[in-house]
């Protein structure tokens, strides 16, 4: 009864923002989020981005720009428009990695059909060519913003952020990409390390670390970036999606979580997925909130062939954090991402 209880709280207090938001109006408290993702590798990623909106509908986000950096599925630039446009947020810049060296080789959420529905979704971005270049979009979105003001999100691999860490000065700005970020970026949130924070302290490989030929730009980053990072291991067994059952069928997120259960799992919506990229959102806006708890300040050991592992209170190198799921949590997370997800859009995505 008490989960139930708490699902109709959740659900009156949506409604009631969504009669309440003014989405002219602006909230000088919103954190200032650039999200990173593999769109199309997982169902996840437009969860994710779906929570995103929903705290850009509460004022508590402003989403800077979106980036594709996984280039091997040459369609989740195209996806990451359309739901930016279910959200009745079109104007949001979108950068796409041009190459293909890294990423998923398995279109799993059917994005080449999806794209191409651009009367369905009214996106006009079906390739990641018809985006613009990851790295030009990133050095114009951070040199276009107040110092130390953006929270950079990445739920996917680490080639786009890579690049925008060694990119040179251009005809945008003078400064390097070292110096863009230092100037720019408060903080790195990365959906990664993964079980890295373990008893027996052993290296352990994750997907968006690790797989995909990502590995050296992890190892790079994790080395060398120049502000504070903040590793997410959280959502495992987190499992939302169900929720989306309950949106209207032109809701793109509530496709991609259907073709994807369906294409890859043979399930439906009623079975879920994990949440781990929605839980990397939800730290960047909510912080440890009542779901994830900070273990402390430490440094991740990082080898490229071996994995990744956590020791605590280790300062070397990069201010580095490890986020974690506070134990027992599960339920509610799920239930209170499930409400948040299929909330209705403020805005009108006519």
């Amino acid at each position: 009864m008490e989960t139930v209880s708490r699902i109709i709280i959740l659900l009156v207090s949506a409604t009631l923002l969504n009669m309440c938001s003014d989405p002219g109006e602006s909230y000088p408290e919103a954190v200032k989020i650039i999200l990173d993702t593999d769109m199309g590798s997982d169902c996840d990623d437009a969860g994710a981005l779906a929570l995103l909106h929903r705290y850009a509908d509460l004022g508590l986000a402003e989403i800077i720009g979106c980036i594709y950096s996984s280039g091997k599925i040459p369609y989740g630039a195209g996806i990451t428009e359309a739901i930016n446009i279910y959200y009745g947020r079109p104007d949001i810049p979108i950068g796409a990695y041009y190459g293909d060296e890294v990423g998923d080789t398995v279109d799993k959420m059917t994005a080449g059909k999806l794209v191409r529905d651009t009367v369905a979704f009214g996106n006009s971005i079906i390739y990641n060519t018809d985006a613009e270049e990851q790295t030009r979009l990133n050095r114009r979105l951070l040199n276009e913003q107040e110092d130390s003001s953006i929270t950079y999100i990445t739920i996917g691999h680490t080639k786009g952020l890579y690049e925008l860490l060694v990119s040179e000065p251009d005809d945008i700005s003078p400064l390097t990409g070292r110096e863009l970020i230092k100037r720019k970026v408060s903080r790195w949130i990365a959906l990664g390390a993964l079980n890295a924070n373990n008893e027996g302290n052993y290296f352990v490989r994750d997907w968006n670390f690790f797989f995909n030929e990502t590995a050296p730009y992890t190892g790079y980053l994790v080395e060398n970036f120049p502000v504070p990072v903040y590793y997410i291991d959280a959502g495992t067994d987190v499992m939302t999606g169900k929720s989306l059952k309950h949106t209207p069928p032109g809701n793109i997120v509530r496709t991609v979580y259907r073709d994807w259960l369906w294409e890859v799992q043979k399930y439906t919506l009623d079975d879920q997925r994990p949440s781990w990229d929605l839980a990397a959102v939800y730290f960047a806006v909510e912080g440890t909130g009542d779901f994830l708890e900070n273990t402390g300040r430490g440094r991740l050991e990082f080898d490229v062939e071996r994995g990744s592992r956590w020791h605590r209170d280790e300062y070397v190198g990069p201010e580095q954090y490890f986020i974690q799921q506070k134990e027992g949590t599960n339920d509610s997370f799920a239930d209170y991402l499930n409400v948040m997800i299929a909330a209705e859009p403020v805005r009108s995505s006519d």
